[in-house]
């Protein structure tokens, strides 16, 4: 069993900040990747940053020069830190992470609304 414990989101004004943690518990030897993703009212699920393996880092286009994902890899963390935030990154934020053998698990979320 795994789990995904997120936390850090909330509301801040455009141009603002936040940083975002997952820790993640269980039945973990080693972990393949570890992400972010995000869903706004009407719109799909997207990917926006993961880290893999051999530090391997892929971001969504929107986000390139404003967020960061670090892992900490003795704790099994993962964090995004959000800078010069814009109203349209306002979406619940999910954490992901994939093991080894194409398993994937999934956080239960947290909401980050940017708005003044």
């Amino acid at each position: 069993q795994v789990q995904l414990v997120e936390s850090g989101g909330g509301l801040v004004q455009p141009g603002g900040s936040l940083r975002l943690s997952c820790a993640a518990s269980g039945s973990i030897f080693s972990i393949y990747a570890m992400g972010w993703y995000r869903q706004a009212p009407g719109n799909q699920r997207e990917l926006v940053a993961l880290l893999a393996t051999g530090g391997i880092t892929n971001y969504a286009d929107s986000v390139k020069g404003r967020f960061a994902i670090s892992r900490d890899n003795a704790k099994n963390t993962v964090h995004l830190q959000m800078n010069s935030l814009k109203p349209e990154d306002t979406a619940v934020y999910y954490c992901w992470l994939r093991l080894p053998g194409q398993n994937d698990y999934w956080g239960q979320g947290t909401q980050v609304t940017v708005s003044s």
